[in-house]
């Protein structure tokens, strides 16, 4: 039996309503723009601070909506109905924030997380390596300890927003014998010396959310860098991944929305011996399969969401919801593409967007074969318990 959501009706559709009001007048007609020319949209960002869409479920008292995962998932799915690179952004923010929120000084969070929720800042959250991609115990980064403070030194790639952020939060390790227990994260200025910024890959899709390397050299930082404990940078890092994967599985799901609403429409207005496609029987059963889909992947978002609102298990749960949900946007974006036919090929059409933009979903925020490692594990775990 699942827990009822933590809010009235209402507030989920207020906040539901705003987002998918702004995805539609806002953010749909500059997606196929920000596509071909791969634009941080900075206007965007700034809208979206304004009308609360950043920090959903960052406690009021710290700037944010103070709603739940829930309230952020549809707020996800609605955004990536518009372009899933705005809700990529969108879901860095209150990953970001949340570390802020919950592990931050009072210093930290007075400095940074106001300004990281009205995108006065921009953020990167620095995590992957050359060798720690899906390992990330193989982080090789430094940071010592010279006294004052800390030296850093290392590189990360495929950084999101590592060729326009201002502020990085770094997880390095500060005592390379303890293993996991030997990893902290830092909040690292990426404008000041030592540090070098690679150039921005030329991404497959998702193509307005820039993504890049960073080198440092001799970073020297204040002791206050450090955020949260010492050591303990590995459990920080993953206290808010499965949060990161409902917000990633929802953004996947409004992708193949977006997708099966683009195909419904085609299959109205296209018309092939003298009728309209949407008539012939073997489309519609299609586009039945779509909406079946992507309704089983919504809810195992909104399942694996309530358990986190409500502090219960839900390891396997958000895994479940990111394997299911990545997996069906990008076979159902392809099913949006089949129903164009030839013209779903070409570039500038929004189902061909849409199939580019869901296949990273099946690689970060854990690959799929991670979400099976994590499932499989739990479903172990709990054989042996009984």
């Amino acid at each position: 039996m699942l827990p009822w959501p933590r809010h009235d009706p209402e507030t989920y559709a207020e906040i539901g309503r705003t987002a998918r009001r702004f995805a539609d007048e806002a953010i749909r007609p500059l997606a196929a723009e920000l596509d071909r020319d791969g634009r941080f949209p900075s206007e965007l960002y700034r809208q979206m601070g304004e009308l609360g869409l950043f920090g959903v479920a960052v406690p009021e008292a710290h700037g944010g909506a103070g709603l739940d995962v829930l309230a952020y998932a549809l707020v996800m799915e609605e955004l990536a109905r518009g372009y899933a690179s705005v809700a990529d952004q969108c879901g860095l923010v209150e990953l970001i924030a949340t570390l802020l929120s919950r592990y931050g000084t009072d210093a930290q969070r007075r400095r940074w997380l106001r300004a990281v929720l009205r995108h006065d800042v921009r953020v990167a959250y620095c995590i992957t390596e050359a060798e720690a991609g899906s390992d990330v115990a193989g982080i090789k980064t430094r940071a010592e300890g010279d006294g004052a403070g800390w030296v850093l030194n290392g590189s990360k790639l495929w950084i999101h927003n590592a060729p326009i952020a201002e502020v990085g939060f770094v997880l390095a390790r500060t005592d390379p014998a303890a293993g996991h227990r030997g990893m902290s994260i830092f909040i690292v200025d990426l404008t000041g010396p030592g540090v070098a910024r690679g150039p921005k890959e030329p991404k497959m899709g998702q193509r307005a959310s820039p993504v890049g390397a960073l080198d440092f050299t001799d970073v020297r930082l204040p002791a206050d860098a450090l955020l949260g404990e010492l050591g303990r940078g590995f459990h920080v890092m993953m206290s808010v991944l499965e949060k990161g994967r409902v917000g990633i599985a929802a953004l996947a799901t409004g992708i193949a929305q977006a997708g099966l609403e683009a195909a419904l429409e085609h299959a109205r207005a296209r018309r092939q011996f003298g009728r309209p496609i949407l008539d012939n029987q073997g489309l519609q059963w299609k586009l039945a399969d779509m909406a079946t889909d992507i309704a089983a992947s919504r809810a195992l978002v909104h399942r694996a969401a309530l358990l986190l609102d409500h502090g219960l298990p839900a390891n396997a749960a958000c895994s479940m919801a990111k394997l299911k949900a990545a997996d069906m946007a990008v076979a159902q974006t392809a099913e949006a593409v089949q129903v164009f036919g030839g013209l779903g090929y070409i570039q500038g059409i929004e189902v061909e967007r849409l199939y580019r933009d869901a296949k990273i979903t099946q690689i970060y925020e854990g690959t799929q074969e991670i979400q099976r490692n994590i499932i499989a594990r739990e479903l172990i775990r709990e054989g042996a318990a009984t």
